[in-house]
């Protein structure tokens, strides 16, 4: 398997600009400017404005410092292989998903939206049995979601539902937090409006 070092050595224009695509479309769905940006990982807003039109390809220090500024694992930034280009920013297939969080943490995230272009985005959300978010975290985002199996407690601006499979949910601006308290992992697809990855 390639290492991420290799991987940036033979970008081609294509693969750079995709690259370039998804760091402004990171960039954007955290609502910062090329400024603000660059001046979190250290770099000129020239730089950024190239990286993110396909016309410079960022080093391995770059990569890692835009994932700690966006938030996300520097695999994110190698997690798409190259796609028949009819399908690319239109169909996401299940071996290319990008993945967030970890095993430890108790959620892991899929994000099955093609891209982080558009209105909103979508999550293929696991919890572990036993994982729970302990602090309501509240967010500027309208979010819905749907249990694809097994249960889930969710706390929506301080109000308890215990979910089940096939049950869903909405909430719009408002604190939440969840837990599962069963003994396997509950799966449920997520939805997110504006895209917070």
């Amino acid at each position: 398997m390639a290492t991420a070092a290799e991987n940036l050595a033979d970008l081609n224009a294509s693969d750079a600009m995709a690259l370039g695509n998804e760091i402004r479309q990171l960039r954007k769905s955290r609502s910062l400017t090329l400024a603000e940006l660059a001046l979190r990982i250290g770099r000129s807003v020239g730089f950024i404005s190239q990286i993110e039109r396909g016309l410079s390809s960022p080093s391995i220090d770059d990569l890692r410092a835009l994932a700690a500024a966006f938030d996300v694992p520097i695999s994110w930034f190698f997690a798409t292989e190259p796609l028949n280009e009819a399908e690319r920013g239109t169909v996401m297939r299940a071996d290319y998903r990008r993945q967030l969080g970890s095993r430890e943490g108790g959620l892991v995230e899929e994000l099955l939206s093609p891209d982080l272009g558009g209105q909103y985005e979508m999550l293929r959300c696991e919890f572990a049995a036993g994982a729970e978010m302990e602090k309501p975290v509240l967010r500027e985002t309208e979010e819905s979601g749907f249990i694809v199996e097994g249960e889930l407690d969710l706390w929506i601006d301080g109000t308890h539902f215990h979910l089940e499979t096939g049950d869903s949910f909405r909430f719009d601006h408002k604190p939440y937090r969840w837990a599962n308290r069963g003994e396997t992992t509950t799966v449920a697809v997520w939805v997110v409006s504006p895209p917070v990855y």
